[in-house]
C-alpha cells in the first residue's frame, strides 16, 4: 500500500504504549489495538513506519510483524504455540551427533557439549545424546522443565522465541539466547554448524548462500525483538 501518513511516533493509550501515525493509534491486521509492553518497542516500531518510502513494505518491518503476531496469533492460541516450541526439546539439534567424519564429530563436541553443560547447570535440565539417525527419548522431567521455562514468557516473547527455535532446531540454543548466554552470531554459528562444515568441504551454491543469509537475518531480527520486550 502507498504511504498514507506524514509522521510516525511512539505514543500512549490508556493501557499501554502504542504507535501513532499522524496522531492516530494503529491497529494490527486483525483490527486489534497495538498495545505494546515497552516504550523501546514502540519507538522501534515507529522508526520502522517512519523509514518507509512512498510504499509501505511489511517485509522491512520485522518488529511490527512480531508485535502483530503476538497480539493476533499468540494471544489467541497461546497453548498451541507453546506446544510447538516445546516440541523441539524432544529432538534437540545439539543432542543428535554425527558418528563421522572425525572433524565434524570434533566440531559438534566442541560447540555443543558446553551448551549441554550450561543448560544442566543453569536450568537443571539433563539431556541425552545419540549418534547417527537413531532417536533418543529424553526424560519427561527435562521436557517438563522446558515447558515451565517457556510458559513463563509473555506473548510478545513467545512470538520471537517461536522463530528462534524454528530456525535453530534447538531448545537449548534458544534458551541460551533468551538468557543472554549466546548472541545472535553465536546462535547462528552453533545451529548451522553441520551445514557450515559441508560448505567448508564442498563449497556453497548460490541458493544455499541466499537461504543462510535470509535465515541469519530472520534470527537476528527475532533476537532483537526479544530484547525490546523487557
Amino acid at each position: 500500500m502507498k504511504r498514507f501518513y506524514e509522521k510516525a511516533e511512539a505514543g500512549s493509550l490508556e493501557s499501554g504504549m502504542t504507535v501513532l501515525l499522524d496522531g492516530r493509534p494503529i491497529k494490527t491486521p486483525a483490527k486489534e489495538k497495538l498495545l505494546l509492553p515497552s516504550e523501546q518497542m514502540a519507538v522501534a516500531i515507529a522508526n520502522e513506519w517512519d523509514a518507509q518510502d512512498e510504499k509501505v513494505d511489511p517485509s522491512t518491518m520485522p518488529c511490527m510483524q512480531y508485535a502483530a503476531t503476538a497480539i493476533d496469533r499468540v494471544t489467541t492460541q497461546r497453548d498451541a504455540v507453546i506446544d510447538e516450541i516445546c516440541g523441539y526439546g524432544g529432538t534437540d539439534l545439539v543432542c543428535y551427533r554425527a558418528s563421522y567424519p572425525a572433524p565434524l564429530v570434533k566440531k559438534q563436541s566442541k560447540a555443543w557439549d558446553p551448551l549441554l553443560e550450561w543448560i544442566k547447570n543453569e536450568h537443571d535440565i539433563s539431556l541425552k545424546t545419540t549418534t547417527g539417525l537413531s532417536h533418543v527419548k529424553q526424560d519427561e522431567a527435562a521436557l517438563e522443565r522446558f515447558r515451565d521455562l517457556v510458559q513463563a514468557r509473555n506473548d510478545f516473547e513467545l512470538a520471537a522465541i517461536h522463530t528462534i527455535v524454528s530456525l535453530t532446531g534447538s531448545m537449548v540454543v534458544t534458551l541460551a539466547v533468551t538468557d543472554g548466554h549466546l548472541d545472535g552470531e553465536m546462535a547462528f554459528e552453533v545451529s548451522e554448524l553441520d551445514e557450515t562444515h559441508v560448505i567448508e568441504e564442498w563449497g556453497e551454491d548460490a541458493e544455499a548462500a541466499l537461504r543462510r543469509k535470509n535465515n541469519k537475518q530472520s534470527l537476528l531480527n527475532a533476537i532483537r525483538f526479544l530484547t525490546l520486550c523487557d
